[in-house]
């Protein structure tokens, strides 16, 4: 998930890639690069594993590419801080969705940590809405960035649903197959310079391949709402990076909102762990 963080901080190093070619260029090499990877790890068997995912796979893989495709552009689109915060409602979304597809019992103190939350992406958005000299369109990145939550949360439900029976990393690899092919006939003719591909292939591989298939391994022993957990180191960092390197600081709604989301969060989360029964101890 550090891994994840870094996004924000090389999309401001982009010098002419922008909207569907940036997206298409990081989709494409994170296809090359898992692709690369289940290819020597598995060989011929990889056509096997693709087709036993069934439309489980496939859907996962459709969901994937959403969260690729509409990530890139919403940071574009919007500060970094603001894109982040929008993800952070991730694991409150995950924790919804396995109660209504698993069955998963939802506590209380999650339903007052929705609430919580949500107060504060409305104080957020009132600040987008009233626009930014930097970021005209700071709204509909917004508005593109609230696919995350409820694409990463679903796509959280059918890794934990259907892992006990196929193994679901090759859906990175066609969800970024489906975003890359999706971009490319907006993305053409390019304009990129080199400079901007070699960060877009740095993306595409230590920050979508290498953590997306490491995250999936990870998902597979971890309830929805904890593996969304995850995500918010990358919340956290993120605006950090930017602040730091590219002088993006976060406005006071942002913070404000977006400390209101991340305390909610973490107040459910400790709330949980002090009420989960300890281990017994063995008898010495």
């Amino acid at each position: 998930c550090l891994l994840w963080s870094v996004s924000g901080i090389v999309t401001r190093q982009l010098q002419e890639a922008a909207g569907f070619e940036a997206v298409f260029w990081r989709s494409f090499f994170a296809a090359l690069a898992v692709g690369g990877w289940l290819l020597f790890e598995r060989g011929r068997r990889l056509t096997a594993d693709i087709r036993a995912m069934g439309r489980v796979g496939l859907v996962s893989g459709v969901l994937w590419s959403v969260m690729l495709t509409c990530f890139m552009f919403a940071l574009l689109l919007t500060t970094v801080a603001k894109a982040m915060v929008m993800l952070a409602i991730t694991p409150l979304m995950a924790a919804i969705l396995s109660w209504v597809i698993l069955g998963e019992r939802v506590p209380g103190r999650t339903w007052g940590a929705i609430a919580v939350g949500g107060a504060g992406i409305v104080w957020m958005v009132s600040d987008a809405l009233g626009g930014d000299d930097r970021y005209p369109h700071s709204a509909w990145g917004l508005l593109v960035a609230s696919a995350l939550p409820l694409a990463s949360a679903l796509n959280l439900v059918f890794i934990k649903q259907a892992q006990a029976r196929v193994d679901m990393m090759p859906a990175l690899l066609i969800g970024a197959t489906i975003s890359s092919v999706v971009m490319l006939p907006f993305a053409v003719p390019f304009s990129g310079t080199t400079t901007d591909i070699a960060w877009l292939a740095f993306l595409g591989a230590f920050q979508i391949a290498l953590p997306g298939l490491m995250f999936i391994r990870a998902a597979r022993h971890l309830p929805p709402g904890e593996a969304g957990l995850l995500i918010l180191l990358e919340v956290v960092f993120a605006p950090l990076w930017v602040w730091v390197g590219a002088g993006e600081r976060p406005t006071d709604a942002t913070l404000a909102g977006g400390g209101i989301v991340l305390a909610a969060l973490v107040f459910n989360e400790l709330l949980g762990a002090l009420r989960r029964p300890s281990a017994p101890t063995l008898p010495s």
